[in-house]
């Protein structure tokens, strides 16, 4: 037969049409499939088989169209028609083709662009049936400090869960604000975006426990499992075990060999190191990270590990704590920090090589203490198949990224990590804060409102909220939304945003009254952070006019601090207050030596987050002294590039109008180049 002819007769007969209209039709069919019959729990084993006869079925529709057409009598021979009639028919049929061709492709475009819609706006369809989110479990215990014990088993079978690939797991911190057994399940799996729901108490009584679970599927609210396990506490992993795989059984999640593992695992053998290391994860899981919660949960993992040295679980744990209230300034960066948070990961991953975990605790490591961004990276993405539900790879990812200046790339880890764990504070407060330090307040407002809905009335959230008011030169918005909070002595950022502004407002009289009632029983946890403190003071009473007790102030502080600096050399922060301190007493070389030496502690080519805070420490410390040149010079680089104020640490960088308002820069208030810096707005 010639090629060309046979080509043509395909052409003639309409079978390209055929070809292009049975694609189309069949892709539209198999994703339908793939989304409908899991609704009616249909097996998978079906999916395959409408694959398989779709696919079988294209020749024996390529053959029908080359022998057959449609005509108004009805399907005849092609063969049969006389060559006028078969011309005419052939037109026919090309044009009921093309319009099968374009309903079709109209149908296939309408799905994608659902598919990418968020799932707020789509319908329950297309949440995936093989999701869930393991809610708070009810401690039914008679001794009501058993909460702990609660929370930790809820975590342990959470986890469990989360190493499951083929399920959508949502973290704890999305579903620890919800109550043991809320009635508005269906609403609540439409904000997490999960099709299935697990319910669960826990009552335990000397070594005996009880765990209740069960399963619900929140489209209809029907239950599809439920189980009760009454087992020794020697015993209890084998609930946490029997629970995950019932579940992946009623989800028809695929196991792999090394999941069945995972899921089998029994941490340790020591009942009393488990009974620690779930308290220390209590105050690990709480939403605040404040001093207080570090050091319990540090507290309780030191003792799960000293119990039981083989504990990996622990001492992971240990290391990201560690590491985590380092870089989060709610630990004193002490060389035994360092070293036990080196330690911790080492250990975690010599005893097990392949601990998820264990990866996370040595990448964290690297990121806080080393700032070896590229090995971090690659510890994190080591950790990320064996963690594939865990929003804290793609959050420190996230962290990793703003510390060397890839804002669009941490912006969109942060993106990863919100779709994984949609309501979870801290996730949601950090990525606020890179807003923040782009000045970009507007969205930054945004996100802390998200906060806010979900923990009303959260007094760090709030102060961030009166930080960009500060930052913006809206005194009335920030004393508005500061005036009703009561900090802690141990929410040091809190505290230091209300004293910040009682000293840009100038009014610093109420301010001192609560500093010294703090400061007459401080706190011998919280470290250097009673002599910054002392330092806040200082400057309240110089503002406040009374020069004699500012000095006394910042001479106790200068004391406190240089005792803390010799065991933590390295301590920028600490550097930073003694800067100020020594400018408050006078001591211009000292105060400025102590800048410059912040400075190459944390220089900002290795860290562009923290880094710029000790420029802004050098131009107060030169405005405070006598030196407009530098201090000009400083500021304007600091109003071009952004980063963390350093004062109070973590709120917003300097802005025009804090340069307007701050008394610090009061001796520049004459300079022209500084009253431009006054009324441009940062770039």
């Amino acid at each position: 037969m010639n090629p060309t002819k046979f080509l043509s007769e395909l052409k003639r007969r309409n079978v390209y049409r055929a070809a292009v209209a049975y694609g189309v039709v069949a892709w539209f069919l198999t994703q339908l499939t793939t989304q409908v019959l899991p609704l009616f729990e249909i097996p998978n084993s079906a999916m395959r088989f409408v694959v398989i006869a779709l696919a079988v079925g294209f020749p024996i529709a390529m053959l029908l169209s080359w022998v057959y057409e449609f005509t108004p009598e009805g399907v005849v021979r092609t063969e049969d028609l006389d060559p006028a009639q078969a011309r005419s028919v052939q037109r026919a049929t090309g044009r009921m083709l093309d319009f099968i061709i374009i309903g079709a492709l109209l149908l296939v475009i309408a799905m994608l662009v659902v598919g990418r819609l968020p799932f707020y706006w789509q319908t329950g369809e297309s949440i995936p049936q093989q999701s869930i989110a393991v809610l708070p479990f009810e401690n039914r215990s008679e001794d009501k400090a058993n909460a702990y014990f609660a929370e930790g088993i809820q975590d342990e079978i959470l986890t469990r869960l989360s190493k499951i690939a083929d399920l959508k797991v949502i973290s704890r911190t999305s579903t620890q604000h919800y109550k043991s057994a809320p009635k508005n399940l269906s609403e609540i799996a439409k904000e997490l975006a999960v099709a299935h729901i697990l319910e669960g108490s826990v009552q335990k009584s000397g070594d005996a426990v009880r765990v209740n679970v069960q399963l619900i599927k929140a489209a209809n609210d029907s239950h599809l499992w439920a189980d009760t396990f009454d087992r020794k506490l020697t015993d209890i992993f084998s609930v946490e075990s029997d629970v995950a795989k019932a579940i992946a059984d009623q989800l028809r999640a695929k196991l792999t060999g090394e999941e069945e593992q995972v899921i089998a695992a029994k941490p340790t053998e020591n009942t009393e190191a488990y009974d620690a290391y779930l308290r220390g994860l209590a105050y690990n899981l709480k939403a605040q990270n404040s001093p207080a919660n570090s050091l319990g949960a540090q507290k309780h993992l030191r003792e799960a590990v000293r119990l039981d040295p083989k504990f990996a679980l622990a001492w992971a744990l240990l290391s990201y704590v560690d590491s985590l209230g380092f870089i989060g300034i709610t630990l004193q960066a002490t060389e035994s920090l360092r070293e036990e948070a080196r330690q911790g990961a080492e250990t975690a991953l010599t005893l097990q090589p392949n601990l998820g975990e264990g990866l996370v605790a040595k990448g964290y490591y690297y990121y806080a203490y080393l700032k070896d961004y590229p090995s971090a990276v690659r510890y994190f993405e080591q950790a990320r198949p064996l963690l594939p539900n865990s929003s804290r790879i793609p959050q420190s990812l996230a962290y990793v990224a703003r510390r060397g200046g890839q804002w669009e790339q941490s912006e969109s880890f942060f993106n990863q990590a919100e779709r994984l764990d949609p309501r979870n504070v801290t996730l949601l407060s950090q990525h606020a804060l890179s807003y923040i330090l782009l000045r970009r307040f507007p969205e930054a407002l945004l996100k802390l409102d998200q906060v806010l809905n979900i923990t009303p009335d959260d007094v760090d959230t709030l102060a961030l909220k009166a930080s960009i008011a500060q930052a913006e030169g809206d005194m009335p918005r920030a004393s508005a939304i500061l005036g009703p909070l009561h900090p802690a002595a141990d929410n040091t950022a809190a505290l230091e945003t209300q004293v910040y502004q009682a000293i840009l407002e100038r009014r610093p009289d109420q301010i001192i009254v609560r500093l010294k009632e703090i400061l007459a029983r401080p706190d011998p946890a919280m470290g250097y952070f009673n002599g910054e403190l002392r330092f806040w003071l200082g400057w309240a009473q110089e503002v406040a006019g009374d020069h004699v007790a500012a000095q006394e102030s910042l001479r106790h502080a200068q004391t406190e601090l240089e005792r803390f600096l010799q065991e933590q050399p390295e301590n920028y922060n600490l550097m930073h207050d003694l800067a100020l301190v020594e400018m408050g007493l006078g001591n211009k070389t000292a105060a400025l030596s102590m800048a410059e030496r912040a400075i190459a502690a944390n220089p900002i080519e290795k860290d562009v987050v923290d880094g710029p805070a000790s420029i802004e420490i050098l131009a107060r410390v030169a405005a405070q002294t006598g030196d407009p040149d530098r201090a000009v010079a400083a500021l304007q680089k600091l109003l071009s590039i952004p980063y963390e104020g350093a004062l109070p640490v973590g709120n917003a960088p300097l802005t025009p109008a804090l340069l307007r308002l701050d008394p610090m820069f009061d001796p520049l208030r004459n300079d022209p180049r500084f009253q431009k810096l006054c009324e441009e707005k940062p770039h």
